[in-house]
């Protein structure tokens, strides 16, 4: 309903003016001209609010016209410096009322764009969501996969355990994938479901092969909700990371300790066994990484990644810490 009176805007605007202007020429009676006067003050507003563009120039330029002539008509004997002077008074109300359309145009615009980055951004967020969860999941069930596969005939046993390990991989990215959903209920007003943070980390290293947590429970408890969050996604990325590029690493410690008047999260594997790959793998590591750099920063912590002596890889994050530390 809105968008067909809005494109009826600029046409009856530029005939009201057409009009005003004819009556103007021909003399018409004070009276009716004032009248018509009145009509487009606000037909000048409507238009450049809520016409397309082309229309509100046009038929703003032909009303600011038809408006600074009216006096003009009625001043048959005057001077052009008195012309011109009447003239520019009353194109001041008819450019007040142009302005004030084009001023609430221009904030509707803004408010348009915003809602749009706001999608976006939360488009990012359940983007970086699936990278960061569902991938270690996945990544998991594929591992565990190819090892049953390979000890299926020689150890039964060993291929048990490893489809235990996929079906609880499977659960965890079913679990994920409903805190996506979640999140896109929260966005149309319903409810959320809670982040994952370190309270989780035990869970999420026991589930993996070879890893081992050193967790001091005063560092564990001293972060924010948002470094809490993120610090568990960065294990999350690094797991992921050792899995996908140095599966042969026979070690993995993740550790959460306090360093002076911060927390410290670290991960680092031992060199992978199988060399090449291991290399390649230093080569093209960190990319999710990167990713989460932005997020660590704006818990205002550090994070680095790189290469250590004897071939390993190690992640290391640094959070301010919300209390200060005991003892």
């Amino acid at each position: 309903m809105i968008s067909k009176l809005s494109a009826g805007y600029g046409p009856s605007l530029a005939l009201g003016a057409v009009l005003l202007l004819v009556a103007s020429v021909r003399g018409a009676p004070a009276a009716g001209t004032l009248l018509g006067v009145g009509v487009l003050l606000p037909l000048l507003a409507l238009t450049a609010r809520w016409s397309p563009r082309p229309w509100a120039w046009a038929g703003c330029c032909l009303g600011g016209a038809a408006v600074a002539y009216w006096p003009v008509s009625l001043m048959p004997d005057a001077g052009w410096p008195e012309a011109a002077g009447a003239a520019l008074f009353w194109a001041l109300p008819a450019a007040g009322a142009s302005g004030a359309g084009a001023y609430l145009r221009r904030q509707a615009g803004r408010s348009r764009r915003a809602v749009v980055e706001a999608r976006r951004e939360q488009q990012l967020e359940l983007a970086r969501d699936l990278h960061d969860f569902v991938a270690h999941d996945v990544s998991a069930i594929v591992v565990q996969a190819q090892a049953a596969r390979f000890v299926a005939e020689q150890d039964p046993r060993h291929a048990v355990a490893a489809l235990e390990r996929i079906e609880a991989a499977g659960l965890n990215a079913l679990a994920t994938m409903d805190r996506t959903v979640h999140a896109l209920r929260a966005a149309g007003g319903g409810p959320t479901a809670p982040t994952p943070g370190l309270a989780e980390l035990p869970a999420l290293v026991g589930r993996f092969e070879g890893g081992v947590l050193e967790a001091d429970p005063v560092a564990l408890a001293g972060l924010s909700r948002e470094a809490d969050s993120t610090a568990y996604r960065v294990v999350v990325e690094a797991l992921t990371n050792v899995r996908r590029h140095a599966p042969g690493a026979a070690l993995v410690t993740v550790a959460v300790r306090r360093a002076g008047a911060g927390i410290e999260l670290s991960v680092a594997n031992s060199a992978a066994q199988g060399g090449g790959r291991g290399r390649w793998a230093r080569r093209r590591s960190g990319t999710g990484l990167e990713g989460l750099r932005g997020r660590v920063e704006a818990a205002e912590g550090t994070l680095t990644a790189g290469a250590v002596d004897g071939g390993g890889w190690l992640v290391r994050a640094v959070f301010p810490a919300v209390t200060a530390p005991q003892g």
